[in-house]
């Protein structure tokens, strides 16, 4: 590479004479994206097929550019990397790119168009400036200085971990969260006292970068205009924070905000994991009517895989494109990004969508040790940070259980969903299952060396419905969704009590009252690492829609009159975590062996049905009893019992015995009315016969006390 010289261009002084005088140097290829250094502002974009590249920069809101730079001759390409610096720029530039691929027309792998000015895939602040109806998204300079007041992470021990799965924007966006700036990073910080309340570790954020906002074009045009990809799995910019989530609608302001944020809640004692796209962008799957903001303009043949023959999409998430993610610029684009966030923006974790396509080579089948995979799983930047696969894509790869590099790496445990729903529904054959995932579902994660806090325990999550619609819907409700009912999930395993959707039937309302109830103990007894859906500790509903990826309205949002209305399910959810926390019996970091162990010479865990030491795993069984025994060491534990009736009529379970010297105490009956649904800690009622009663799809929970 050329030594970095002063560039003498009459042209270009000519184009920035209303701008203050600037020298051009080549510039230097590392680091890619917009930095900062002792010469001035260095760009520098990597492009593989383009024969020409242009900076184009604009002055701040302006429409038009101030300065248009080819790159011209060798000194400002190295490789395949075009770069340049420039001294003397005002802060308050924006900037794109240019490309051109010369004399080659357009073809079928590649989509350059020199009128498109593109988004630098490694900006790190994105603005939208409004051109001619339409919002034009352009790079801003943002610098890294931020005091974080010497606050650390809370680096919360993998197994006491309780995952919350909320959107930044619909968490306070409700005019009842009394919040100053509703829907921002600014007012999930005003929150923070509620989710300590809750009891919650860990908040799971839906993603938070830069997406572009268009839904299905096919949806009912009626609709289009108030419908939006409010989800956020529509990305742009991976480096980028959503500005639109932003109190401060200044420039670049989204960044020190979201780092306010996260350093709040790590002061508060919360982690902060993001839930993170590196599977597709927003491009699309390449019809005229799909927009380019960034990738597909720079080198689509680079990041998208493409069928060799066709030039097409290979479409493995149902987006239409996949991201080329084990290319190895690619891969590095992601690692770079995950660093970002991690070492700069401070959080603790990602959940990664349809990481399955992580594992697929270049064209699209699964490599048995995939690079990027791996290269997360092993980074020194990331080692204490927790990565959450969703171990599936939508091309009907499923890895739960298998997904690569094993050890690091937790999953999203769809079979706990699906056989937890299933047998609260009543459906015959899933006493054996239930087992095997209230034990930590060894039957998937042991084999691969991985711990019982590996597996993402969920009954339901953002995709799908809430956890009162799954007790009283049983047929999904997306009319507004302007798709006919076509999309989201044609079988959430669903049971709706006896009455479609909303009903003041009290005996329907008594049902679906103790489910709800069911299925929060079910999931906070279980081995594992819990995830609750936000809203579901207030009762939340969206009336049956289980794809509301495309409502900002009070559909989505989190109604906070609710904790009113609901506090005794808010009581039950909060007193349940408490529990859970309380007792390392239900959060062990080892699976059971049904032995003893060094700590307790009893056994960690014995299965029992209506009769003690007795379960019954037929086909036609709906009930069953867990016992836990509390170890001596580190600290004394209770033993734990948990008892389980699905059926439609009373059981009675004869009760094992705790640990000498003690006696059972009632801690949960979901059959029971609120407050007696739930016990405060120390005033739980003894249970002075050898039998407990259960009721009708109800669960009971006991623990041992002196």
């Amino acid at each position: 590479m050329a030594p970095s010289r002063l560039i003498s261009n009459p042209q270009v002084r000519l184009a920035v004479r209303t701008r203050p005088d600037f020298a051009i140097r080549p510039g230097k290829p590392l680091p890619l994206g917009l930095t900062l250094t002792h010469h001035g502002h260095n760009f520098a974009i990597v492009s593989r097929h383009a024969t020409a590249a242009t900076l184009v920069l604009y002055g701040a809101g302006d429409a038009e550019p101030f300065l248009e730079l080819p790159l011209e001759g060798p000194h400002f390409r190295t490789g395949d990397v075009w770069h340049v610096c420039l001294s003397g720029l005002e802060p308050d530039f924006e900037y794109g790119w240019r490309f051109d691929r010369r004399p080659a027309p357009r073809d079928r792998f590649h989509r350059y168009d020199p009128a498109q000015v593109l988004l630098d895939p490694y900006a790190r602040a994105i603005h939208g400036v409004a051109l001619g109806g339409r919002i034009e998204k352009r790079g801003v300079h943002v610098g890294n200085d931020f005091d974080w007041q010497l606050v650390r992470p809370p680096r919360v021990a993998p197994a006491d971990k309780v995952v919350y799965e909320m959107h930044v924007r619909g968490f306070t966006r409700h005019p009842s969260s009394g919040v100053q700036a509703p829907g921002t990073y600014r007012s999930l910080v005003e929150k923070i006292p509620y989710l300590k309340q809750l009891g919650v570790t860990t908040v799971e954020l839906l993603p938070v970068y830069e997406k572009d906002d268009a839904v299905n074009p096919d949806i009912d045009p009626a609709l289009r205009g108030t419908l939006t990809n409010f989800w956020g799995y529509n990305p742009i910019g991976f480096f980028a924070p959503h500005a639109g989530y932003a109190a401060d609608q200044r420039r670049g302001a989204q960044v020190a905000e979201f780092k306010e944020m996260v350093r709040e809640l790590h002061r508060a004692g919360l982690e902060v994991v993001l839930d993170v796209v590196f599977n597709h962008t927003a491009e699309g799957g390449g019809l005229p009517r799909d927009r380019t903001f960034s990738f597909r303009g720079i080198d689509n043949a680079l990041y998208y895989m493409l069928d060799p023959q066709t030039g097409k999409y290979l479409d493995f998430t149902g987006c239409g494109n996949t991201l080329n993610c084990n290319h190895p610029v690619v891969r590095e684009l992601v690692h770079e990004a995950l660093r970002y966030w991690a070492g700069e923006m401070g959080v603790d974790g990602f959940r990664f969508d349809l990481a399955a396509v992580l594992s697929r080579g270049r064209d699209g089948r699964v490599l048995p040790e995939p690079p990027l995979v791996e290269r997360i799983a092993e980074d020194p930047v990331m080692a204490d940070c927790t990565l959450i696969a969703e171990a599936w894509d939508a091309a009907g790869l499923y890895q739960v259980g298998s997904f690569p590099a094993w050890g690091r790496w937790s999953e999203w445990n769809g079979p706990f969903r699906d056989d937890v729903r299933r047998f609260w529904r009543g459906d015959l054959g899933m006493v054996p299952a239930l087992a095997s995932r209230l034990a930590g579902s060894a039957d998937l994660y042991q084999a691969s060396g991985r711990r019982p806090y590996h597996s993402i325990n969920f009954v339901t999550c953002h995709d799908g419905l809430t956890l009162r619609d799954l007790v009283s819907y049983d047929r999904k409700r997306n009319e507004a969704n302007g798709e006919q009912n076509r999309d989201g999930t044609a079988d959430d395993l669903s049971w709706n009590c006896g009455a479609e959707g909303e009903t003041d039937d009290p005996a329907v309302l008594a049902l679906r009252r103790r489910q709800v109830r069911n299925f929060l103990v079910t999931l906070f007894v279980a081995q594992g690492t819990p995830m609750l859906l936000a809203g579901d500790e207030l009762g939340r509903t969206q009336r049956g829609n289980n794809n509301a990826y495309c409502h900002d309205s009070e559909l989505s949002w989190l109604d906070w009159g609710l904790l009113e209305a609901h506090a005794d399910l808010f009581r039950f959810a909060r007193l349940l975590i408490a529990f859970r926390r309380d007792h390392p019996a239900l959060r062990r970091s080892e699976f059971f062996t049904g032995q003893g162990t060094t700590r307790s010479p009893r056994a960690d865990v014995s299965w029992h049905g209506v009769k003690a030491d007795a379960p019954d795993f037929s086909h036609h069984s709906r009930s069953l009893a867990m016992h836990l025994a509390g170890e001596h060491a580190p600290t004394p534990d209770d033993d734990v019992y948990v008892a389980f009736n699905a059926w439609t009529s009373p059981l009675r379970f004869e009760l094992p015995r705790p640990a000498p010297g003690t006696r059972w105490v009632r801690v949960v009956d979901t059959s029971r009315p609120s407050p007696d649904d739930i016990a405060e800690p120390g005033h739980e009622p003894p249970v002075t016969a050898r039998m407990v009663a259960v009721a009708p799809h109800s669960a009971v929970v006991l623990r041992s006390r002196l």
